[in-house]
């Protein structure tokens, strides 16, 4: 039987600003439907590194493959159609609008007005092919056409991964997305990442400083120090204090 290609490869990607070099020969692999954990502490090239995947930054040396094929990203647009998606911890929603405005907000759908040339939102099919979405991630959003400023902060990270769903995202880069939630919100987000990688399809990056989410939910766990990608661990077989050793170093010192 053929093996089947990685979904993403990183391979010797370098990223230098000036004379500081923030990345240095990283290799990285995702593979399909899987939550892969990306751990280190600041300034270890987390962002970087993602930026790289995302068409935000192009490296200074190294190449991206998407099973299997070679692709180059200049601009965030490329990895997007490529399904690439990330949330950032701000997660980039309007809060002066509803859920299905959010959810196709920059390709929002349209409809002709009555027999005129002229285009205006269809925010009917909008709401339709949202609550699709939500029901689909089991999201529960009981006014759809809420203000997204007035939902709960798990509520706000939902619509971000719903977003991501509902452009046909094959990777969901995800940063802190547990950040500043309660842990009444963390335990429900974590459920909803579980719910994504059991429906199939879709493969997630999990950057956090909070271990305890990515042995809950990660299948592997990938650990950046000073730029080098020093563990790649499945979570089966490694324990928090192992990964929290790598990321400050402790094994070295050990030695």
């Amino acid at each position: 039987m053929e093996k089947k290609e990685p979904l993403i490869r990183m391979v010797g990607i370098c990223k230098s600003f000036g004379t500081v070099q923030a990345l240095k020969g990283v290799n990285l692999v995702l593979y399909h439907n899987e939550v892969a954990g990306l751990v280190g502490d600041n300034g270890a090239g987390k962002s970087t590194l993602m930026k790289i995947l995302t068409g935000a930054y192009t490296p200074s040396s190294g190449e991206i493959y998407i099973e299997g094929e070679k692709v180059h990203f200049s601009h965030p647009h490329q990895s997007r159609d490529k399904g690439i998606e990330m949330i950032y911890q701000d997660m980039a929603l309007a809060g002066n609008i509803d859920v299905p405005g959010n959810i196709f907000l920059g390709r929002e759908l349209k409809k002709n007005f009555l027999s005129l040339p002229i285009q205006i939102l269809d925010r009917k099919k909008m709401e339709e092919e949202s609550k699709k979405v939500l029901e689909q991630l089991k999201i529960n959003i009981k006014n759809p056409r809420e203000r997204v400023s007035n939902l709960s902060g798990g509520q706000q990270k939902a619509v971000a991964i719903g977003r991501s769903i509902s452009r046909k995202a094959r990777v969901i880069i995800m940063d802190e997305p547990t950040a500043a939630l309660s842990p009444k919100a963390v335990s429900k987000l974590l459920d909803l990442i579980n719910r994504i990688k059991n429906s199939g399809g879709v493969s997630i990056i999990f950057i956090s400083h909070r271990l305890q989410d990515i042995f809950l939910v990660g299948d592997r766990v990938m650990v950046l120090r000073e730029g080098e990608m020093v563990g790649d661990k499945r979570i089966s077989e490694t324990t928090p204090e192992e990964v929290a050793n790598l990321m400050v170093g402790a094994d070295l010192i050990k030695n």
